[in-house]
């Protein structure tokens, strides 16, 4: 059943297009983009390539965006909110009626499985490049797909995908199955609605929780349950299918390193695939979309446990984020397969003309902070500058300048690289990330080097656990800034500040730069909000070298060069390449050696509030919409009492409460939009309800 917006769109498109009989347009020359970001601008340079028109939409926020600048001509669809722009089918289908767009790519995510905006892009008489409805619709629905698979004889997990969702039914399925277990959201993916169990205890929270976001995300609250099976590896088989009986697979992909289920890390092929299990895997994938009369690009998911036992998980009916790595090491282009497809032409490769050579490895750049459990995070992209170099590919859709919504994924761009083996492939990744300059939200980056440099992972060894394993359940932890960093950050800092002291004086002799007439002139800089121990004092000694001093640590620093973002030092006499940006006077950007900082110096920059004592104040850590408030005024509360539920970046996070207390004040209603550290609410410690007068003692 389509949405009332949609049947009007396509009534008004069929008023003036003229439709084939069987609803189809079998040839097209313009491609309409319903998408945003990383995954449009990739589309788009496809379309492009084949000689076709590329037609973005955009919504309020992405008025000057990567992707309406890439495309030939682009329609505004709406505000913000994705309900309102990127998510409406009916703006989507007007916009590509007002265009003459005759196909339609989703790229992933939003419209990309959706099987009634697939069949209303046929009704209208459009191209929908992707799989048919059907297909979608049935493999869409884990608890269907899951039986279909079954029927097959695909090997599949066990666990309980039944009509009935009544909470004590899945009690007693998991008793049944045995712990821990897995919920998971029937309809779509992306680890939303997804929820590991490890005892009864836990089940009832968790399939609340699960069916909340699932209802939010997919539309559908409907859940199935399945035994979790611990460190397996998630590996996933690309298939092709044209619409004359042909189906391909083009390898596998391991995307074992996750977290919260989305998947963090992806190459190809897998490190442990032998060409056996490959085959068997491949196979199995194959007959899976032969049995669906699928068409197009589409991806098995399987599950493989140490004992090279493989189970059906799921499958994408669409074009993956981490398509990169099979096209580095098949040389196919999956986008303009996907639209030769839809075209109606058969698939020009065979299965005997697919090989893999090399490895490829990529990973996803989020606007995230790691140290605070990989929070999404928003803001201005100061500077953004993209990796270059042999085997390096850079998929993004961000520039300098622009805002991190928090209305949209916090994915901003995909990083891969291609070496002869998986080791080479691996270094020259971290080489390639230690080289992206991303200065503002902050971002994964230095997380993403650390995994890639870890010896697990280095050895092939990581399974969906790597992260718990390496990082412990609290993930990873914020780090001290270390004193050459402080040192660089110091003298650069210095440099800035007398290079713009230089430029605003009509003529300067470079010998007299940092002198005065009682000598060389020494500054001091504090990125610790102004205590004398985090002092620095920067002298300069003679041109471009400088001592620095913290305490009783001093350090030589030579300033080798400064190429825009990019400086050379010596510090120490090791020489390092820095990024270096001063958005405005005393706020320094740094990254190196793999690291980022963002520090502020309190002598050149207002000193901030000082933050609330008592940890009784909740503030909201991200943009994000307060769908749930679990306690009122009065009410008691614990380290670990769930306060509220914020869905943010289309998941939802609890807020917990970090001491005892009880709630005095509540600022915000459920339902409401907040903003990043407005206050929630207040909570009176314990120990001052302790120390507080007693009134009827004083009364005595």
């Amino acid at each position: 059943m389509l949405h009332a917006c949609v049947e009007d769109a396509v009534e008004e498109w069929n008023e003036d297009v003229s439709v084939e009989g069987n609803g189809k347009v079998t040839g097209f020359n313009s491609v309409l983009v319903a998408n945003r970001g990383e995954i449009a601008v990739r589309v788009i340079r496809s379309v492009k390539a084949r000689g076709l028109r590329a037609i973005a939409v955009y919504s309020e926020a992405d008025v000057d965006a990567p992707h309406v600048r890439a495309a030939d001509e682009a329609v505004l669809i709406g505000p913000a909110p994705v309900a309102e722009s990127y998510l409406d089918a009916g703006r989507i289908l007007k916009a590509a009626r007002s265009s003459g767009a005759q196909a339609i790519h989703p790229g992933y995510g939003f419209f990309s499985e959706n099987a009634a905006f697939a069949r209303a892009c046929v009704e209208a008489g459009l191209v929908f490049i992707g799989p048919p409805a059907d297909a979608i619709d049935l493999m869409g629905n884990k608890a269907e797909a899951k039986r279909r698979m079954i029927e097959a004889g695909v090997p599949c997990v066990p666990g309980y995908e039944g009509e009935d969702q009544a909470t004590e039914v899945f009690v007693r399925c998991a008793a049944q199955i045995g712990y821990p277990v897995m919920v998971k959201a029937a309809a779509g993916g992306g680890g939303r609605g997804m929820r590991l169990v490890a005892g009864e205890g836990e089940l009832p929270g968790a399939i609340e929780l699960a069916r909340a976001e699932a209802r939010s995300a997919f539309g559908s609250g409907q859940l199935i349950l399945e035994k979790a099976i611990i460190r397996p590896r998630h590996v996933e088989i690309q298939v092709f299918a044209d619409a004359h009986g042909n189906v391909i697979h083009l390898g596998e992909r391991d995307c074992s390193v996750q977290r919260r289920h989305q998947k963090v890390v992806e190459e190809s092929p897998c490190p442990v695939l032998t060409d056996e299990l490959r085959e068997s895997m491949g196979q199995a994938a194959v007959e899976a979309a032969r049995k669906i009369d699928y068409r197009g690009a589409g991806t098995v998911e399987f599950l493989l446990d140490d004992a090279g036992e493989f189970y059906f998980l799921e499958m994408n009916t669409r074009l993956q984020v981490e398509h990169p790595v099979t096209e580095m090491v098949t040389g196919l282009d999956l986008v303009t397969m996907q639209i030769d497809v839809a075209a109606g032409k058969p698939l020009w490769v065979s299965q005997e003309d697919v090989s893999m050579f090399g490895h490829a490895i990529e990973v996803r750049l989020y606007a995230e902070d790691p140290a605070q459990g990989f929070l999404p995070a928003t803001g201005t992209i100061e500077v953004w500058q993209a990796p270059e170099g042999e085997g390096v590919r850079v998929d993004a859709g961000i520039a300098s300048g622009q805002e991190v919504s928090p209305f949209y994924d916090p994915m901003l761009a995909k990083i891969v690289a291609w070496g002869d083996d998986r080791d080479a492939a691996r270094r020259c990744l971290i080489a390639a990330l230690e080289n992206t300059v991303l200065f503002g939200p902050t971002t994964n980056r230095d997380f993403l080097i650390d995994v890639l440099s870890r010896e697990t992972f280095a050895r092939g060894e990581a399974t969906t656990a790597f992260i718990a394993e390496e990082y412990g359940s609290e993930g990873p932890t914020a780090l001290p800034v270390p004193a050459y960093a402080n040192a660089a950050a110091a003298v650069l800092q210095c440099v800035a500040a007398r290079t713009r002291a230089a430029s605003a004086c009509v003529s300067v002799a470079p010998a007299l730069l940092n002198w005065s007439s009682s000598g060389y002139l020494a500054s001091r800089v504090c990125y610790d909000a102004g205590h004398p121990e985090a002092e620095i004092l920067v002298t300069p000694v003679c041109g471009d070298r400088y001592t620095t001093t913290m305490g009783a640590d001093t350090t030589e620093v030579v300033v080798e060069s400064i190429e825009g973002l990019r400086a050379v030092l010596t510090l120490g006499g090791v020489r390092h390449t820095v990024y270096f940006h001063e958005p405005a006077p005393g706020q320094v950007r740094l990254a190196m050696l793999g690291r980022t900082f963002a520090l502020a110096d309190a002598y050149s920059v207002a000193a901030s509030a000082e933050e609330e004592a008592g940890g009784g104040h909740v503030a909201a850590p991200m943009h994000g919409m307060l769908i749930e408030l679990a306690v009122g005024l009065g009410d008691k509360v614990v380290p670990g009492t769930r306060l509220a539920v914020l869905e943010a970046m289309k998941m939802q996070h609890e807020i917990l409460a970090e001491i005892e207390g009880t709630v005095a004040d509540v600022f915000e209603q459920a339902g409401t939009q907040v903003a990043a550290d407005d206050p929630l609410m207040r909570i009176e410690p314990v120990a001052n309800l302790e120390s507080a007068p007693d009134p009827m003692a004083v009364k005595q």
